[in-house]
């Protein structure tokens, strides 16, 4: 989706921060055609804390529409959702409508005696009954209603069952009769079961650190059926000019985001990270806009004032006509600019300080690093771009200005590292203190030995 500027898509920004996170889930993507804002790297982690408050008003919204909810049920309303064929809504409550329960009836009483459901939709159907869509009767019509306990007075919602809760339209037994006839008439689907999908967390973000090709998903299966997935670089797959070997998948993505979290969490890097979210949340409330909505509003108010004055001049009916189509439209543009305005003065009241980005980093890097949301969750927001060698690997992380790290930036920056025999080596060993090497390691950037 591109939009002309991000406040195009919502002012509200908890909204659209879940909506680019469902977005997301479906491979969709948001992108501003005049503002590099959301393509940096600290606005993937603001959009992630956003996205994180965004969750919690959904979930505090949708607890408190649960407790509605619940009390409305048990003092025997309906909890919303369609009204089932049979029943009519007054005051909230069902109410028995009684030329659809006779239909009703007619269906269970007929099941119950055996009859197939394709029958019974044959009979309604030639008797020009049709569903509250005005459709014809089909077998699945019937499925829903021979399960459905509002028939014999029976309310559900969550864990509350309530007796009695409706008005009953048949009674418990052939409702019962009907139900066992039709789940016994169930055929539970066979079939060649589908081959489980491979996520690959990395995809996109690692390369070969000898050729700086993409690393892309590779998988096999052995002789007992055990399937085994990797990453390759896509230059010795397909060209066979690369000596990279392939990495285990499992592995490789446990150990990146064991490393992220190693190196998020460290009290400087916090600090410095939760800065620049700040500063960047702070930069997009700018009152530029604010002020040039009030100007247009303001011109637009003008303009309608002289419009009132011309129509008390305006002698002819054509030209009256012509005024009053005009101040129509700009009654309508000042409402508009009216609500935006109002939107945007109250985007510009959220705050967002050092301690609540810190406090959310800390959380969002507590869990199971060998949990897969949990990894998808780190790569996805913290993790910039992985260079892979047989020996060692450089993870670049979003934690400084800049697109996504090239192969040939990340071998200009690391070209300095030498060992005490001159000999090119990581600048970070997994254990002990670092090497000595020449060029200083840049922010952002941290290399290990595997």
């Amino acid at each position: 989706i591109i939009v002309w500027k991000l406040d195009r898509f919502s002012r509200d920004r908890y909204a659209a921060a879940l909506y680019k996170y469902k977005l997301k889930k479906n491979g969709v993507k948001v992108i501003s055609a005049t503002e590099s804002i959301g393509t940096g790297n600290e606005s993937i982690i603001l959009e992630a804390v956003l996205e994180a408050m965004a969750e919690i008003y959904v979930t505090q919204l949708a607890e408190n529409t649960r407790r509605g909810t619940r009390e409305a049920v048990l003092q025997g309303r309906s909890a919303g959702g369609a009204i089932p064929y049979g029943y009519s809504s007054v005051d909230k409550r069902l109410v028995v409508n009684q030329k659809e329960a006779a239909i009703v009836r007619r269906a269970f009483r007929l099941y119950a005696d055996g009859v197939q459901t394709k029958d019974i939709c044959a009979e309604f159907n030639a008797k020009g009954y049709v569903t509250r869509t005005g459709k014809p009767f089909g077998p699945k019509s019937f499925h829903r209603m021979f399960c459905n306990e509002k028939y014999i007075g029976v309310l559900h919602y969550d864990d509350i069952v309530i007796e009695n809760g409706c008005p009953a339209i048949v009674d418990k037994d052939i409702f019962e009769k009907c139900r066992q006839r039709l789940i016994s008439n169930k055929r539970d689907a066979v079939g060649k079961p589908a081959t489980e999908k491979i996520e690959y967390l990395l995809k996109g973000k690692a390369f070969c650190g000898y050729c700086g090709a993409s690393l892309v998903g590779d998988s096999g299966t052995s002789s007992n059926g055990t399937r085994y997935a990797y990453y390759s670089c896509s230059t010795r797959k397909k060209e066979k000019t690369c000596k990279k070997q392939r990495e285990d998948k499992g592995y490789i993505e446990w150990y990146v985001v064991e490393q992220t979290v190693k190196y998020v969490l460290q009290p400087g890097r916090l600090d410095y990270v939760s800065e620049n979210v700040v500063r960047m949340f702070n930069e997009s409330l700018s009152t530029d806009e604010l002020e040039e909505l009030r100007g247009r509003r303001s011109e637009l108010e003008r303009e309608y004032q002289q419009l009132t004055d011309s129509l008390i001049r305006a002698k002819t009916q054509r030209l009256i006509d012509g005024i009053n189509r005009r101040a129509a439209e700009l009654d309508s543009l000042m409402s508009d600019l009216d609500t935006e305005i109002s939107e945007l003065t109250a985007a510009q009241s959220e705050t967002l300080t050092v301690d609540d980005v810190k406090a959310w980093l800390r959380h969002f890097c507590e869990g199971d690093e060998l949990d897969l949301d949990f990894q998808r969750r780190i790569i996805d927001v913290l993790v910039n771009s992985v260079f892979l060698y047989d020996d060692k690997i450089v993870i670049y992380f979003n934690v400084r200005d800049g697109k996504q790290i090239s192969y040939m930036q990340m071998k200009e920056e690391t070209e300095g590292c030498f060992d005490d025999d001159g000999e090119r080596c990581s600048d970070i060993a997994t254990d002990g203190s670092p090497f000595r090497f020449k060029a200083e390691v840049p922010k952002g950037i941290s290399a290990f030995k595997l």
